[in-house]
Parts: structure tokens; C-alpha cells; sequence
């Protein structure tokens, strides 16, 4: 074996290590063993929370030394917002967007070995430096021959090869761990990884799957998907229309663009609603760097650019319909309900906690109603404080819900993440469209099950009876908004009156 290959096997090895002990020491050194009335306790969290911060960095650039495997377990953990301290999450969420590129060198080789071509016959023009660099490829705008702008994702050259190596070290690092911390359940993380990486490292997958998308959200005039040019793409190079545009947690843009912030999270909300509930075909990668919003160039109305079309979690029916039906009860707080369908899902009777990372609100929000009052920066830091002091509870809990689950968690976070930044987080109308999204698909699941013409017209005069009640509650709602606002008004007319 050759010196260069044995250095890299003994960085990965300690790689693993360190995030294998890191994972544990956020485990041993949480929030949960710090009283919050002690003064010593409190200087004792501040230097974990240093402690913490200096991990969480070392973690990174272990991560980007390594690339591949490693950017991706990186970036799902930087997702985990629920589970783990602040500086673990702030800290990875730049492998969106920042992570090591490939040399040109090396992706000229790729296109070569997979298109059969060099770069200069088969393009125009193509940019060097590339538009983003994510864990497993790197996107390189360019011009056809023809004329038409694309945009080129160019997988890494040595990934595949070594992502099982990378997923087997993972797992066998997790349960030594697990030996030494027996509530130490990770190990969901590599049954993740093993099922969806080859999918993502399958560009004609990624292809597949994107018409799939766009046919199925058709009706969706706001959604743009990039087409996909099938005549040079393979499994390691994916050509596609080019569509440029801001990334959609971008507040600035926006307003230099006349977008409405509140319509973009409006139709994002809308998007995913019909996605998880309707459909059961879920886009689970929604990180900044994969959602543009743009002025359409013909009517200038505001669109969302949906990319990266390599992870979907495909729902099970059973699975679909429960989760329907969980998040029905907890927009009507119907908390029976919401404890029968939590426990459907494989929550036990974890099902409180399992509502509060479903929602991301605390338990008194949840039983006074997620849809009366937004989310507090108090309630926020309640939550994290209590991620801390419940992680081994939490760990269970991941480590026993349908896999399915772990994908739409984390798409959730994803999507509080943006909606954080656009500052319209839990607003009443995306819960009531998540409601109207969860009615029709209970009603077209009932109809599809009778053969009765009278109950199939019975369940669509409920449904839309059902549709009719949400819409009604959202105009009383506006009427109310209205109201205040011109209560308001007419406070501040009244304590600075006009000069004359």
C-alpha cells in the first residue's frame, strides 16, 4: 500500500473518531447535568458551550479534508437543529454551500471517461469556476453549441469509490461507541446513509426523479423546475437548463427584486404540503443553495426554482395517512388524536416529545394550539435547552420511528431554517393550508376505498364542507388582521396628530 493511501486511511480513521467522540461528548456534557440557578454550573456551561464551538469547527474542516461521505453526514447533522447544541449546527450548515472543490483537471476527466467527448466539442463555452460546490458535485454553468445556456453538475471524481469504505467505518466507530455510552443511538444515521447515497450518487435518478416532480406539481404556476437535456447525462454528469436566480432565505434580493417575502413562503409552504400529504413524493434537500426564487421573465410574477433532485423520500400509504392525520389534530389540537396517531407512527409514549420536534414548539404550545400564538425567541431557547436535557430520549425516538420519518424531520428543519430567515415562521396561513392539503387526501383516500356512488358524494360534500370552514377561518382572520391594523392607525393619528 502506498504512503499517500495509508495517510489517507489514517485521516479518515481519525475523522470518524472524532466525530464519533464528538457526537458522544455533546452526549456527556449536555445541558442536561448544568443547574441553571448555579453560578458554577453556569461558567461550567460556558466553557462547554466553548468546548462545543471548538469541535463543532474541527469537525468541519475534518470534514471537508475528507469530502464526500463525510461533507454529507456533516451537513445532516448540521441539520439536526433539534438535537444538537447551537455551535454543532451554525457551525456545519456552511457544507451547504462551502464545500472543497474539484480541480478543472478532474472534471474534465469525468466528462471525458462518461460523455466520450472533451470539454471543448461538446460546449461553446464552459466556466471554470463553478457556480456551487456541494458534498458530492459541483455545477459549472456553460453554453451549448447551440446556443443555450445550461448548467452542468459534475460529480466528484473519487466519491463512489469511496463512500462504502467511508459508511462501513462510520458504522463500525458508531457501535464501539455505543459500547462505551449504551444510550447512544446513532445508528439510524448509517442506515440512512447506506440507503440513500447510491441514489444521490445516480445522476439519471436525480434526472428521473426531477420530471417526476414538476409533472406531478404541474398545477403550480409559481414552481419552475430546470429541464433536463437526457441526450449528455449519465450517471456522473447531469446537464440541465440553466435558471438563475436568489437563494430563497435571501432577504436583500428579494427586496431589490420587488419578490414578496410572505407569497414565497406561502408557495413554498403550499409545495411541500401537496408533496408530503397529497402525494407522498417528498424533495428532502430544501438547504438554501437548493431553492431560488426569481421574477419569471416573461410575467413577472415571483417563482420558485426547486434543484437538486438526488434525495426524495417516497411515503408508504399507511405512513402518509397517519402523518395526515397527526397533523390534523395538532393544527385543531385534537390532543387524544394527537397522541393515537403519534403512537401509530412508532412513538410510544414518547408521543409529547415526538409532537415538540414534529412542530418545533413546546409542549404548553402544543396543547394551547400551534396555530394561536408564533414561535418566541423564549419558546426557541426552551426548546434547545430541553433537545439537551432530553437527547438520550431523543435518540431513542430516532431510533424507533418508521425510517421514513428521519428524512421528513429533517426537511422540516430545512424549511424552519428558511422560514426563520424570511421571518414568517408558523404563520396561521401555512397551517391552514397544510389543513387543506391533509382533508383532500383523507378524502381522496375514502373515496378511492367505497364503491358506493351515494358515500363517494357523501365525502365530497364533506370535503368541501371541511375546505369551505378553512377558508371562512382564514377570512375572519384577514378581517381581524384588518382591524387592528386600522385600530392602530388611528392610535398613532391620535398621539401625533398631522400639524396643520
Amino acid at each position: 500500500m502506498k504512503k499517500g493511501d495509508m495517510a489517507r486511511k489514517a485521516l479518515k480513521l481519525a475523522s470518524w473518531t472524532s466525530m464519533a467522540l464528538a457526537a458522544s461528548g455533546i452526549y456527556l456534557y449536555s445541558n442536561k447535568y448544568l443547574d441553571p440557578n448555579d453560578f458554577g454550573a453556569v461558567r461550567v456551561g460556558r466553557a462547554v458551550a466553548t468546548v462545543h464551538l471548538r469541535s463543532a469547527r474541527r469537525l468541519c474542516e475534518l470534514c471537508c479534508a475528507n469530502r464526500g461521505t463525510f461533507i454529507k453526514v456533516g451537513q445532516h447533522l448540521g441539520a439536526l437543529d433539534y438535537l444538537l447544541p447551537e455551535e454543532y449546527t451554525s457551525t456545519l450548515k456552511v457544507l451547504h454551500s462551502q464545500a472543497p472543490q474539484s480541480s478543472m483537471q478532474e472534471i474534465r476527466q469525468v466528462i471525458r471517461e462518461d460523455l466520450g467527448k472533451e470539454i471543448h466539442d461538446l460546449f461553446q463555452s464552459f466556466d471554470d469556476t463553478p457556480l456551487g460546490t456541494a458534498s458530492l458535485a459541483q455545477v459549472h454553468k456553460a453554453v451549448l453549441h447551440d446556443g443555450r445556456t445550461v448548467a452542468v453538475k459534475v460529480q466528484h471524481p473519487k466519491v463512489r469509490a469511496q463512500s462504502s469504505k467511508d459508511i462501513l467505518l462510520m458504522e463500525v466507530l458508531i457501535l464501539a461507541v455505543k459500547q462505551l455510552f449504551p444510550e447512544f443511538e446513532f445508528m439510524w444515521l448509517v442506515d440512512e446513509a447506506k440507503k440513500n447515497l447510491p441514489l444521490e450518487l445516480d445522476f439519471l435518478n436525480e434526472g428521473r426523479n426531477a420530471e417526476k416532480v414538476s409533472q406531478m406539481l404541474k398545477h403550480f404556476d409559481f414552481l419552475k423546475v430546470p429541464r433536463i437535456h437526457w441526450d449528455l447525462s449519465t450517471e456522473r454528469v447531469l446537464l440541465m437548463e440553466f435558471v438563475d436566480g436568489g437563494q430563497v432565505n435571501d432577504r436583500d434580493y428579494m427586496e431589490r427584486n420587488k419578490i414578496d417575502v410572505n407569497e414565497i413562503s406561502r408557495h413554498l409552504g403550499k409545495m411541500y404540503s401537496e408533496m408530503i400529504f397529497v402525494n407522498g413524493f417528498v424533495h428532502c434537500d430544501p438547504h438554501p443553495g437548493n431553492v431560488l426564487v426569481r421574477k419569471h421573465p416573461g410575467t413577472g410574477k415571483a417563482e420558485i426554482v426547486l434543484l437538486d433532485h438526488g434525495l426524495y423520500q417516497v411515503l408508504t400509504e399507511e405512513f402518509r395517512l397517519n402523518y395526515c392525520h397527526l397533523w390534523q389534530s395538532l393544527i385543531w389540537t385534537d390532543m387524544k388524536r394527537v397522541k393515537e396517531y403519534s403512537q401509530r407512527l412508532g412513538a410510544g409514549d414518547l408521543y409529547p416529545l415526538f409532537a415538540c420536534m414534529l412542530t418545533a414548539r413546546s409542549w404548553n404550545s402544543v396543547n394551547r394550539g400551534i396555530s394561536q400564538a408564533p414561535v418566541t425567541a423564549t419558546e426557541d431557547l426552551e426548546i434547545r435547552n430541553n433537545a439537551a436535557n432530553y437527547l438520550p430520549q431523543i435518540s431513542q425516538l430516532l431510533n424507533h420511528v418508521p425510517r421514513q420519518m428521519l428524512l421528513i424531520l429533517k426537511t422540516n428543519d430545512l424549511l424552519r431554517g428558511i422560514e426563520a430567515a424570511l421571518g414568517t415562521r408558523a404563520s396561521a396561513s401555512s397551517f391552514l393550508n397544510m389543513s387543506r392539503c391533509c382533508i383532500r387526501a383523507l378524502a381522496e383516500h375514502k373515496k378511492k376505498n367505497t364503491c358506493s356512488f351515494f358515500r363517494r358524494t357523501q365525502i365530497s360534500f364533506r370535503e368541501a364542507f371541511n375546505l369551505w370552514q378553512i377558508n371562512l377561518h382564514e377570512l375572519i382572520l384577514r378581517v381581524k388582521g384588518l382591524k387592528l391594523a386600522d385600530r392602530v392607525l388611528a392610535l398613532i393619528c391620535w398621539l401625533f396628530p398631522a400639524p396643520l
